[in-house]
């Protein structure tokens, strides 16, 4: 019995430190008591010292206000001086007799008593007789007591009497203070002497301790390497067990030893049934032979009794499945021959796509399946999927029930199969189409062997038969020509079909990529936001702007990348839409300079923009489309040098220098804008490639630089809608030099009523209605901003997503706005029913449940007291024919989301300014 004992680890670890903390304690409670006594002495010296010097200038100021009071009334006479006068005599007892009590030194004592006399010995002989006589006598007396200055020196002894009092009472503050560092340092003496004992205490135990645990676990490591080094020609023996004696924690630790044994002999055997299985149709390219060798393998290694295996007639439009294989009875008498998707208990599971597994069958009654009526113990049914469809599905019979090993087994061994049967299917099918472009051939041969043949015979009869010889002829040209069509055919079949697995491959990384750059930055959003939320209390005011930031920056990265994928669909679409408006030349390298200065001195980079002085300054083009593809060219430029310099030049260029088919083009004139870097270059092979979307040209580039490789897709197709084109000329390790040309197009200018959302736009506007000159309107505006025109105007916010609110009701409330929201169309309505006048403007989102924003514009705008609020639509659609819509349904003005809060503000000031 005292052999099985068990004295575990925890107990032995766990005794050293019960008497490691015994010993603590009782420190503890020795060094309490002199911890005690300082903190008193502490307290006292800073609580009864502060009081008493408080106390006595509390004395001392209302004695002077006394005498302050007294003199005042004298002088002037006024009773409003007597109210000083009358307070101090009441509080400096009170203040007196307080900080007496406090004085427990008999000197200082009597210095007070000594003090209080003086006190009132002032106010018995000077204060009160002269405010007597002064209520009394002319003012002839007011100058007799000023010069006398009566009860003068009184007070300045008072005076003197109280600094002598605080003096003393520093130096028996210094006296305590000296003391009680005395008695902190012999208590920290005291301190580091027992934490000596404690330590060497706990090093003797931790020794102790150690040294029992260390020889059992000794004991066991070398049971470990006794198995690990017992190998055979199979390697290790995972067979073998650890044996142990020990009562404690090792004794554990060896089960869980043994038990990781126990599964890696598991595993062991699951990997090599699936390798077998593997194994065993590797090679086989038909779709008979392979499901054959599968449901055989299968079988065997599953250890069932019956089994079949179900392959969709691909050719037909039904969902059908046909029996291809069976195992262990012959193919006409196992089972039925073909089922239908949801017909029977295989055609339910393959309609669900999922695995079906039965135990202990003999409980219940007969189960009608593919395979008849049976009684086994077990059976699975096992679906093959292949892109989300069923090709082919499993039903297996066992005499007994299925193990969970067995079940892994099967799931393993299905989930790689449908790539194979797939291929297989497509192999048979792309032979098939051989085999009959093939026989096509052949046969069309034959027929030009026969018509050859007619045609020789025919030339050797009359004239009468010449016109059908010809005929003949015309056929025989024909069948040739099919023949050649077919083979042709063939030969784009297969090169489709290596498109097909290039265009995957692309896609594939392209996807890859985009998911790492939207995850990017989504992750810090995700991140950044969640601590905000969970360490509100604790943040500071920095810490949470600098998480905003980052917040804000991320979310703009994120909004830039949606941008180009829908930039590309809308062109790719037809559905991008140029604008022409005229552009100041001048203003171009101002304007590059200020983007991407800061970029080439953070990269070391020189960075020069030369412009050919005899370029016009007028340009007529899609000015943001332009400044799109020259930031997304610089972009790049920036992106993949590390060294060197950075080059602009923008050049006006004759038409004998463009490619052939731009030179004829009606257009006032073209511009050249090439991009040089010292970058590192792409290869000729690829300077196609990298135009194209969802190709980049090398993709470990792509990972290591960033991106998605969409900008020079985008670049490309921008560049064709405003009439130009981009040329390449790049080596390897050199640089690349990428240069737009661009037309003029002067008559492709187009004015439309859009919306006004800048300073310009309004000075505009008002030179258009009659109003000031274009600067002068700029000003008025200017001085707009700098009033605040937003404080306490009254903003009704109308959206259904609360998110939104939150943020829009901090935002304006720091502008001084007052806020009211709502969370749809038919609230907005009925407040405004109510105060119809109440609000300045509406924020008005699109897209909401019960009444749209939409139809809530239209019915705001048929109050006629309604019909000049300002109202500006908010929504995430941001097509051009949104923004019409929104204009012809009441809008005032236009702000697509995510919201840009310094638009928002200035769409606000000028609609409230108006």
């Amino acid at each position: 019995m005292r052999k099985n004992m068990k004295i575990g680890i925890r107990a032995k670890i766990m005794s050293g430190y019960l008497l490691v903390l015994i010993m603590v304690i009782f420190a503890f409670f020795l060094v309490n008591n002199q911890f005690s006594s300082v903190q008193a002495d502490k307290d006292y010296i800073i609580i009864h010292d502060f009081e008493v010097t408080n106390l006595s200038h509390q004395v001392e100021k209302y004695v002077l206000d006394m005498v302050r009071g007294q003199r005042g009334y004298i002088i002037t006479g006024e009773e409003s001086y007597l109210q000083p006068y009358n307070k101090g005599n009441t509080e400096w007892r009170n203040k007196f007799d307080k900080l007496y009590s406090l004085v427990n030194d008999p000197v200082q004592q009597a210095k007070l008593l000594v003090i209080k006399d003086n006190i009132n010995k002032w106010i018995d002989t000077v204060g009160e007789p002269m405010i007597n006589q002064k209520k009394q006598e002319s003012n002839g007396n007011t100058s007799n007591y000023l010069a006398g200055d009566q009860g003068g020196a009184t007070v300045d002894l008072v005076r003197s009497q109280f600094d002598n009092f605080r003096e003393v009472e520093h130096e028996l503050r210094q006296k305590r203070s000296d003391a009680l560092n005395q008695n902190i340092d012999s208590l920290i003496q005291g301190l580091i002497t027992l934490g000596i004992i404690v330590f060497i205490v706990a090093l003797a135990m931790s020794t102790m301790v150690s040294r029992s645990i260390v020889k059992t676990i000794n004991e066991v490591i070398e049971s470990i390497k006794d198995i690990a080094t017992f190998t055979n020609t199979n390697g290790l023996d995972l067979s073998r067990r650890i044996k142990l004696r020990t009562q404690d924690e090792i004794r554990e630790l060896g089960n869980a030893t043994n038990e990781l044994l126990t599964n890696l002999e598991q595993r062991e055997m699951h990997q090599r049934r699936i390798s077998n299985t593997f194994n065993s149709y590797q090679g086989i390219t038909s779709i008979a032979d392979l499901c054959k060798v599968l449901i055989s393998t299968i079988s065997e290694e599953a250890n069932t009794s019956y089994g079949a295996i179900y392959v969709r007639d691909f050719r037909s439009n039904r969902q059908r499945f046909v029996k291809s294989a069976t195992f262990a009875d012959g193919f006409d008498t196992v089972g039925r021959n073909h089922f239908e998707l949801g017909q029977g208990l295989i055609g339910e599971y393959a309609l669900k796509k999922r695995m079906h597994i039965l135990h202990d069958l003999d409980e219940f009654q007969l189960i009608p399946s593919a395979l008849g009526t049976i009684r086994p113990k077990g059976m699975i049914i096992a679906p093959v999927l292949y892109d989300g469809e069923v090709i082919a599905v499993i039903e297996i019979l066992s005499l007994t029930n299925f193990s969970k090993s067995d079940q892994q087994f099967i799931v393993d061994v299905i989930e790689n199969f449908g790539i194979t049967l797939n291929s297989a299917k497509d192999r048979e099918e792309i032979e098939r189409l051989l085999t009959e472009s093939q026989a096509m051939t052949e046969e069309l041969r034959v027929q030009s062997d026969d018509l050859q043949t007619q045609s020789e015979e025919l030339q050797m009869q009359s004239e009468e038969l010449q016109t059908i010889n010809e005929k003949l002829e015309e056929r025989s040209k024909e069948a040739e020509q099919k023949s050649v069509a077919l083979n042709q055919a063939k030969v784009e079949l297969e090169q489709q079909a290596e498109q097909l697995i290039l265009s995957s491959k692309y896609k594939s990384e392209f996807l890859a990529n985009v998911s790492h750059e939207l995850r990017t930055p989504l992750n810090s959003i995700l991140i950044l936001s969640e601590l905000i939320a969970e360490n509100a209390q604790e943040q500071s005011r920095e810490e949470e702007e600098k998480f905003a930031k980052v917040i804000h920056t991320s979310g703009k990265d994120l909004l830039s990348l949606i941008d180009d994928i829908l930039d590309l669909s809308k062109v790719e679409a037809g559905k991008m839409e140029i604008e022409y408006s005229e552009m100041n030349i001048d203003d171009l390298p101002n304007y590059l300079e200020m983007n991407f200065n800061h970029v080439a001195e953070q990269k070391g980079l020189l960075f020069n923009i030369v412009k050919d002085p005899n370029i016009q300054n007028l340009f007529c083009t899609d000015e943001k489309r332009m400044l799109q593809i020259l930031k997304n060219l610089l972009s790049n430029a920036f992106k993949y040098t590390e060294k060197g310099s950075v080059l602009i030049e923008i050049k006006k260029v004759q038409n004998k220098n463009l490619e052939p088919i731009f030179a004829d083009k009606e257009e006032d004139y073209w511009i050249s804008f090439s991009i040089k870097d010292t970058g590192i270059g792409i290869p000729p092979e690829k300077h196609q490639l990298i135009f194209k979307a969802f190709q980049q040209a090398d993709g470990a580039t792509m990972r290591k630089y960033g991106g998605t490789g969409l900008g020079l897709s985008i670049c490309q197709e921008y560049a064709k809608l405003l009439g130009g084109y981009i040329t390449l000329g790049s080596e390897e390790g050199v640089g690349s030099t990428f240069t737009l040309y661009l037309p003029s197009f002067s008559e492709k200018m187009n004015v439309e009523n859009t919306v006004i959302t800048s300073l310009e736009e309004v000075a505009a506007s008002a030179i258009d209605d009659g109003g000031l000159p274009l600067e002068a309107a700029k000003m008025n505006l200017i001085q707009v901003e700098k009033q605040n025109v937003l404080q306490g105007k009254n903003v009704l916010i109308v959206d259904d997503d609360l998110r939104n609110i939150f943020a829009l009701e901090a935002a304006l409330k720091q502008e001084g706005m007052i806020v009211t929201s709502v969370n749809n169309g038919l609230e907005c309505l009925d407040i405004l029913e109510v105060q119809p006048l109440l609000f300045d403007i509406i924020l008005m989102d699109i897209m909401m449940p019960n009444m749209d924003g939409y139809e809530t514009m239209q019915k705001i705008r048929s109050n006629d007291e309604l019909a000049d609020l300002p109202i500006i639509a908010l929504t995430a659609k941001a097509m051009e024919r949104d923004r019409k819509k929104c204009l012809e349904k009441g809008a005032s003005d236009y702000v697509s989301k995510p919201l840009d809060l310094e638009q928002l503000l200035s769409v606000l000031r000028v609609w409230v300014s108006n």
